[in-house]
């Protein structure tokens, strides 16, 4: 990595309850890059990509071991989670617009946040509608509801709600799994875009796609049943493609398992 780091995870053993989900995970993930978590399915991906923005603590008894830094900063070590969930967007597998207008799913964020005035808000809501090439389709219609829009473009609507609170990461856990493929062909095209102004981290099964869209890639792997996943191997994209260093992620990446 030639860049400046933004995340870096040292020895993190990440545990719901009694239960060992995550072992001994080390990485880090460069600035303005898209990186790609792979893997079979309850190997982890997604449990380290919410260890980032602390969300996996919000619904059960959680506790980290090792480091969680952000520019330097251990984020578990007397960082307030909701500040920095300001830092760290989040979309989901599918999308989950408010149950209102499409202003409003973007400003409301802003709000909490103490931005009151009209002409600000209005602001944000153009910015980001722009930032996730949404803004062409539906500055005619802000005030019409966020459902009557197709998966598509709800799911790039909800990526312009993570982007009004300004983060510098953006986290999405396989945010095309639910959409078209013309749909999923505009989020790919929005991911390019975006890595200028944020450090994006993806969770996928689709080994195409992280081909494709990520510049570093992180096979994780559970390796027996009960076990916690385990981080197998990270490298530059084209690297875990083409010349992987683990026969076990070669035989992933191959279709020989998972």
């Amino acid at each position: 990595m030639s860049g400046k780091i933004k995340v870096e995870f040292k020895d993190v053993s990440f545990y719901y309850g009694a239960f060992k989900a995550i072992d001994d995970v080390s990485f880090q993930l460069e600035e303005n890059k898209v990186t790609a978590f792979i893997g079979p399915s309850g190997c982890g991906k997604s449990t380290v990509l919410r260890i980032i923005n602390r969300t996996n603590e919000i619904s059960m008894s959680t506790h980290v071991e090792g480091h969680v830094l952000i520019d330097g900063i251990d984020i578990y070590n007397g960082v307030d989670p909701v500040l920095l969930r300001k830092r760290v967007g989040m979309v989901f597998q599918k999308p989950n617009p408010f149950p209102k207008s499409i202003y409003e799913n973007l400003a409301l964020g802003p709000k909490i946040h103490g931005v009151k005035k009209k002409s600000d808000l209005d602001g944000i809501v153009e910015e980001s509608l722009v930032k996730a090439a949404l803004w062409g389709e539906v500055k005619n219609t802000l005030h019409k509801s966020a459902m009557q829009l197709s998966g598509g473009q709800q799911q790039r609507l909800c990526i312009a709600r993570a982007l009004t609170i300004k983060p510098e990461l953006l986290l999405m856990d396989e945010p095309c799994s639910a959409l078209d493929p013309i749909s999923t062909q505009k989020i790919e095209d929005l991911i390019d875009e975006l890595k200028k102004d944020y450090t994006i981290v993806m969770v996928t099964h689709n080994m195409q796609q992280a081909a494709r869209v990520s510049d570093y890639t992180a096979f994780f792997l559970v390796e027996e049943t009960g076990a916690p996943g385990r981080l197998v191997e990270f490298n530059d994209t084209t690297t875990i493609f083409t010349r992987p260093s683990n026969k076990k992620t070669e035989d992933y990446i191959t279709g020989r398992f998972g």
